[in-house]
């Protein structure tokens, strides 16, 4: 074979949302893999939603179970999937119950079972689910782990003679990776539950597959009633970032568009931070209405409350908004569901976006986020962000997220969680003591490639919303909470 000459190895669709990005375009066709993992964590729903999205009555799936209950059992939890079709079982899909052999005490009976239905039916795909089990049988106790091992050598060798694509499920603990079904294996895949505290969170990690360049590390997924769900951690749209024109967006609220050089950068990333109550949400809403009143669509993910509470509050000053939300111009996701993970609010988000084709996107908020994600991944919450954050820019939206800075009243603390690292801008809210006043007031600490004024401006929150006021030139402290009024020279006042 020459330099020019290369293999053409086929592709095997899933038909698992997420698992092929995650494979680097999905198995190798005619494969030999591994389906491992502890009991409960997804191997016969996966084996079955690759099978029924594939299997044809020209290219059947056979369907080997060694288990100890009955294939009906089996297939009375598998249809309560919707990948589930019974129009396919008994013909497209078949299923081969080899427990008599197992009860036989005879490995070789199992083999040449297996060996003998497969050369009968000339299938497409293969499925053995699960071999592991022979080991707490009667062959074992009499033949030895070592026979075990030389068995699932020898079907690994016929798989991999046959032009099937085949899957073994076994339950392995992390421990068991020197096995030699490991090295045979052409591509395995790791379902896992990581428990912490009272979350439970199940994830994927595609320890090898040939002849692809799968996304490394551990990738979250759900059981629904669709199946499988895979949540890449790194989506398509970070390999295909849109170049951004430097045009300006308006923020809709009055004043502040003066305060970061005529409006926000176009897909850049805002940060807004500020104490609980200075009006946070009230601006991200601003925002949002700005561009729909531009013609631009929009999504606004809510996390710290229902979206009908929040949307009860946002038409209170914008009435508006209902409508825009009837008419499909908005989207409103409420994200606040147990054991949350980034990627799965990513691809909520990531799918609002592409349905209404938005151009501004607001995430209220942070904390609430964090809140919100299952222990697990607290840990990671600024890698998680910074994936989140970078992922949507690619797409060439604008992202506004609000962040609560919880603080002594004297205190400035201006971001929380060090993750101002992410944004392109940073606004700061913050309350101040004026004449015996609760006053509130904002600056602009941020800006990636534009100019910004460096004062503080008193800002109201009015029943129409947030409007800025004139700067804060005359006082002296400002970041201390409790400013003073600059005493001015005897002269300045003499001229007078």
């Amino acid at each position: 074979m020459n330099g020019e000459e290369r293999a053409v190895i086929r592709s095997f669709p899933s038909g698992v949302t997420g698992l092929d990005t995650v494979l680097g375009g999905g198995l190798p066709e005619y494969s030999f893999n591994l389906i491992a993992g502890g009991p409960g964590s997804g191997k016969t729903i996966l084996a079955h939603q690759m099978m029924f999205a594939n299997a044809t009555v020209e290219r059947p799936a056979l369907y080997f179970t060694v288990l100890g209950e009955p294939t009906l059992k089996m297939l009375r939890y598998q249809q309560q999937f919707s990948f589930f079709d019974s129009a396919l079982v008994g013909s497209a899909i078949q299923f081969v119950n080899l427990s008599a052999e197992v009860m036989e005490q005879n490995l070789e009976e199992v083999l040449q079972r297996i060996v003998g239905e497969t050369e009968r039916v000339k299938p497409g795909i293969v499925v053995v689910d699960s071999f592991r089990t022979i080991r707490g049988q009667g062959a074992v106790e009499r033949a030895g782990t070592f026979e075990l091992d030389q068995f699932v050598q020898r079907l690994a060798l016929n798989l991999t003679s046959w032009e099937v694509t085949s899957f073994l499920l076994g339950e392995y603990g992390e421990e068991e990776q020197r096995n030699p079904v490991f090295t045979v294996a052409d591509g395995i895949l790791w379902l896992s539950q990581a428990t912490d505290r009272n979350s439970v969170v199940r994830k994927l990690q595609v320890v090898k597959t040939r002849g692809r360049a799968p996304m490394p590390g551990l990738h979250t997924f759900r059981i629904t009633d669709n199946g499988l769900q895979i949540f890449p951690r790194i989506p398509e749209q970070t390999r295909k970032r849109i170049l951004q024109k430097r045009e300006r967006l308006s923020t809709g609220v009055p004043g502040m568009d003066d305060m970061i050089g005529g409006g926000i950068i176009a897909g850049d990333a805002v940060m807004l931070t500020g104490p609980a109550g200075s009006g946070k949400s009230t601006v991200a809403t601003q925002f949002v209405v700005a561009g729909l009143d531009n013609g631009e669509t929009g999504v606004i993910a809510v996390f710290e409350e229902y979206p009908e509470e929040y949307l009860a509050r946002a038409n209170a000053r914008n009435p508006d908004l209902g409508k825009m939300l009837d008419t499909g111009k908005l989207e409103l996701i409420y994200l606040r569901p147990l054991d949350l993970s980034v990627d799965e609010a990513l691809a909520a988000i990531l799918e609002a976006v592409d349905r209404l084709k938005a151009k501004r996107v607001v995430i209220d908020s942070l904390s609430g986020f964090e809140v919100a994600l299952a222990p697990t991944f607290r840990e990671d919450f600024r890698e998680s962000l910074y994936r989140l954050v970078g992922t949507l820019t690619a797409t060439g939206v604008t992202v506004f997220m609000t962040a609560e800075v919880s603080e002594a009243f004297s205190e400035a603390r201006f971001t929380s969680e060090n993750v101002s690292f992410i944004t392109d801008e940073i606004i700061v809210q913050r309350y101040v003591e004026i004449k015996g006043e609760l006053r509130r007031v904002m600056a602009v600490i941020k800006m990636r490639g534009s100019d910004h004024t460096h004062e503080f401006r008193s800002y109201e929150v009015t029943a129409k919303g947030v409007v800025v006021g004139g700067s804060l030139t005359e006082y002296d402290g400002i970041i201390t909470g409790v400013p003073t009024l600059r005493v001015k020279p005897r002269g300045a006042q003499r001229s007078k």
